[in-house]
């Protein structure tokens, strides 16, 4: 299946995708007022400018002509800028922190996986980490997942982009539950 999504999209020009747009459907209380993505990092595989699939026999799979319309690392430190101020009404930002005050909390994400998996499910694990000056400091580890598309239909280079949007949505709420409260 991920040999022939990116096969077929070999043509000699790239094809971008861009994640579509989540919207967050609860508000989370939570007990900072800002809050600082400090860093997210990436497997190798998944912080490169090739949508990356993983093939039947475990190999991952990628190529030039498929990529992400961002580098992957911004991108998702965005996405989570714009899904943590919705969800929790904080003032949240990216580094470098932008306003005078500093920040109540920052928070570092480090994955250790972000593939679309053979097996039509797009995972999502790694721990996050919640810093304060003064305070509850917190860590925790997270497993999501998503499907990749409706069941029977072959993943497409868009569906995995919708998927990896739907799950930043998803670790954003999980940090702001699990984390920021």
């Amino acid at each position: 299946m991920a040999l022939g999504l990116l096969a077929g999209c070999a043509g000699g020009t790239a094809e971008r995708y861009s994640v579509p747009p989540t919207e967050a459907a609860e508000r989370v209380n939570i007990r900072y007022g800002s809050v600082e993505i400090r860093d997210v990092t990436l497997p190798t595989y998944a912080a490169g400018e090739e949508i990356t699939l993983q093939g039947a026999s475990g190999v991952l799979i990628s190529s030039t002509d498929v990529l992400w319309a961002d580098a992957p690392e911004r991108a998702i430190a965005l996405e989570l800028v714009r899904h943590l101020s919705t969800l929790t009404g904080a003032r949240v930002a990216s580094d470098p922190w932008p306003f005078e005050a500093f920040p109540d909390a920052t928070l570092e994400v480090r994955f250790e996986q972000l593939l679309a998996g053979a097996d039509g499910v797009f995972r999502a694990t790694g721990q996050f980490f919640v810093a304060v000056e003064e305070g509850r400091e917190r860590s925790g580890l997270f497993d999501l997942n998503v499907p990749l598309s409706a069941e029977g239909a072959a993943a497409s280079p868009a569906a995995v982009a919708a998927a990896r949007g739907q799950i930043i949505l998803d670790l954003a709420e999980f940090i702001a539950k699990n984390g920021l409260r």
